[in-house]
């Protein structure tokens, strides 16, 4: 898991950016993935230092 450090919203999902500045790398989700993995969209974009993402999986989960 690599913590999201910011999110940018996309036409039909949510982008979400890990990594170190300067070398940040991406994975995009729909908004049906977001459904399905039971993550509200708009907090994912107001508060991403609350969640981590597994690139390998393409999975987003909330942290503890």
């Amino acid at each position: 898991m690599k913590d999201i450090v910011a999110t940018r919203k996309m036409e039909n999902g949510v982008a979400c950016y890990y990594g170190e500045s300067g070398r940040e790398e991406f994975e995009s989700f729909t908004y049906r993935e977001l459904i399905d993995l039971k993550i509200n969209a708009l907090d994912l974009l107001e508060d991403p230092n609350n969640y981590a993402v597994d690139p390998e999986k393409h999975i987003v989960v909330m942290k503890k």
